[in-house]
């Protein structure tokens, strides 16, 4: 995202969702839209009111499940029953 990405309003809305989700990794994100931690806290600092912006990343700090690397072995990512198989978030209509 050197270059400043351009990304779709859509595409922003689903990237500043998953960095929200406690349990979606940075490098979840980083595989699905190319951009790093880094990126994606001046995205969300850009897209965000400054308070919302504050609120996000202390809780985000340190955080263990927002890193592949620090988070547990066993952590068993929850999946719905009724979620079918994703492919680029493009969720299959009923």
């Amino acid at each position: 995202m050197g270059k400043k990405a351009k990304f779709s309003e859509a595409e922003l809305d689903r990237i500043i969702e998953m960095a929200w989700e406690d349990r979606t990794p940075f490098e979840a994100i980083e595989m699905q839209f190319g951009v790093n931690e880094s990126e994606v806290i001046d995205l969300m600092r850009r897209n965000m009111k400054q308070s919302s912006f504050k609120m996000w990343r202390a809780r985000v700090q340190g955080r263990n499940t927002k890193h592949l690397k620090k988070s547990p072995e066993d952590l068993d990512r929850f999946r719905c029953s009724r979620q079918r198989s994703i492919s680029l978030n493009k969720v299959s209509k009923r």
